[in-house]
């Protein structure tokens, strides 16, 4: 067995799990961009192909500058999905000596999940929510304005619109991990109910651009995530409640073979007496 590690040796693990993360989050970035360019023309071509009845989407840049500051955001952005499984990988290894076999089995259980439903937000906000948001602000205006926008709002208004879907579609894993392991039950998040659906409405108006059409966009699938996650705390509950029972007649059965088994060797010691 390995001796517990000081708080200082905690600290330099921490440091080097860091410095590991930071080194990868920067080779990536490196990497991102050289292929920086043809993510950006695909952006922009794929803004053209999602609204055809607008006609070809054409961006502006402000300077040269701004050129170099939308090409590190995009690969930033790339190396920051990429770097998030050697993130969870290094928090797993600097956690898992500090908590007991239970919590590690469902973590592990539980972390292609975290990544697969991350990458399936993403999707669902840039290929469902993003289109329909985008056209009907870019339609508002159409017959009083003359519409344009650089590529850094375009860019700023999708991240602000997708990344948050990637995060929103996690809520029902989570749920799922804090169940699995007792420290919620569905009938506490029923509870608080109406408080949760607050907290959505609050966290849509602050991600959303300032319209009523896009905060519902934003707040009804945050609204619904929620729900779902109380179906899926409620499944998994059962699951682990009746895993308990197991568990307990089980223990209950051993115990009643170990009286009886005492019990025999009791009577077998009188009769040879």
């Amino acid at each position: 067995m390995s001796r517990e590690q000081t708080i200082l040796e905690h600290l330099a693990e921490l440091r080097g799990r860091l410095i590991w993360t930071l080194v990868t989050f920067i080779l990536l970035v490196m990497i991102a961009f050289l292929f920086v360019t043809d993510l950006f023309h695909y952006l922009a071509s794929d803004a053209t192909r999602m609204f055809p009845e607008i006609g070809e989407i054409k961006m502006t840049v402000l300077g040269p500058g701004e050129i170099l500051k939308i090409y590190f955001l995009l690969a930033g952005a790339a190396a920051l999905g990429l770097t998030l499984p050697v993130l969870l990988y290094h928090a797993y290894r600097f956690l898992a000596p500090a908590v007991d076999q239970e919590v590690r089995r469902h973590f592990l259980k539980f972390l292609p999940l975290v990544a697969g439903m991350f990458c399936v937000g993403i999707l669902f906000g840039y290929f469902v929510v993003f289109p329909v948001m985008f056209k009907f602000l870019y339609t508002l205006g159409m017959e009083q304005f003359n519409v344009m926008f650089t590529a850094g709002n375009y860019l700023g208004f999708l991240t602000n619109v997708v990344l948050p879907f990637g995060f929103i579609f996690e809520l029902p894993v989570a749920v799922a991990f804090m169940t699995a392991l007792g420290i919620i039950t569905p009938f506490m998040l029923a509870r608080s109910r109406r408080y949760a659906y607050l907290i959505c409405v609050i966290i849509a108006s602050l991600i959303s651009p300032p319209e009523l059409v896009s905060h519902l966009m934003a707040a009804v699938p945050m609204i619904l995530f929620f729900e779902l996650s109380i179906t899926v705390s409620r499944f998994v509950w059962k699951k682990r409640i009746a895993k308990l029972h197991r568990e307990e007649e089980a223990q209950r059965e051993l115990e009643e073979a170990e009286a009886a088994e005492q019990a025999a060797a009791g009577n077998d010691a009188n009769l040879s007496d």
